[in-house]
C-alpha cells in the first residue's frame, strides 16, 4: 500500500508526512469544488469550495482582515488531501482531528497565515458555523443550533457548476494573497 496520493495536479501527497511545497491551490480548489457538504445528505450537490466561498464573502462583509478573509477561504482546505469526517465521528476520533489540525496549519503556513491568533482562529470558526446553520437551513430545511446567529450578507445555496466555481475559488484566492490589509 502507498503512503501518498496524486492529486489533480500530478503531485505525490504524502498526508501523514506532508510536504509543505507540495500544497497547491489548483488541488485545493478543485477537490473542494467537486466535495459535497454535509457528507452528501443535501438537497442537491452543494460543495465545500461554494461552503469555503460563502464563509469569505461573510468574513469580508463583517469587516474582517484580508487574514480572516483567506483564513475562511482555506479552512477546510485540508479536506482535500484527507477527506473529512462528519462532526460525531470527528470528535470520537483523535488520530484523526490530530492529522486534520496539523495538515491545516501547514496549509494556513503554507499561504502566509500560520500565524493566525487565537482570536482570529475563533472568528473563522465562528463564520463557519454561521454558514453551517444557513446551509442546512435553506438545503435540508432543518435548524442546527436554537438561536439563529446573525449574519453580515446574504446567501444563496443554489447549485453551481464545479468549474465556474473552481475558478472563482481560485480568482479569490489570488485577489486576497495580492491585496495588502
Amino acid at each position: 500500500m502507498q503512503d501518498y496520493i496524486i492529486t489533480y495536479t500530478k503531485v505525490k501527497f504524502y498526508p501523514l508526512n506532508p510536504n509543505k511545497e507540495d500544497i497547491k491551490i489548483e488541488d485545493i480548489a478543485h477537490a473542494l469544488s467537486l466535495m459535497t457538504r454535509a457528507n452528501g445528505h443535501c438537497r442537491y450537490f452543494y460543495s465545500v469550495a461554494q461552503h469555503s466561498l460563502n464563509c469569505y464573502q461573510e468574513a469580508k462583509a463583517r469587516g474582517c482582515s484580508k487574514r480572516v478573509q483567506l483564513g475562511c477561504l482555506l479552512h477546510d482546505a485540508s479536506e482535500c488531501y484527507i477527506s473529512d469526517l462528519t462532526r460525531p465521528v470527528k470528535r470520537n476520533i483523535p488520530e484523526y482531528a490530530a492529522v486534520e489540525a496539523k495538515l491545516q496549519a501547514m496549509i494556513y503556513d503554507r499561504f502566509g497565515i500560520g500565524d493566525l491568533s487565537h482570536e482570529e482562529l475563533q472568528q473563522i470558526n465562528e463564520i463557519d458555523d454561521t454558514l453551517l446553520y444557513y446551509e442546512f437551513e435553506a438545503l435540508m430545511d432543518y435548524r442546527i443550533f436554537e438561536q439563529k446567529p446573525a449574519k453580515a450578507a446574504a446567501y444563496t445555496f443554489d447549485f453551481e457548476d464545479h468549474f465556474k466555481v473552481e475558478k472563482r475559488y481560485i480568482s479569490t484566492f489570488q485577489k486576497l494573497i495580492t491585496q495588502s490589509e
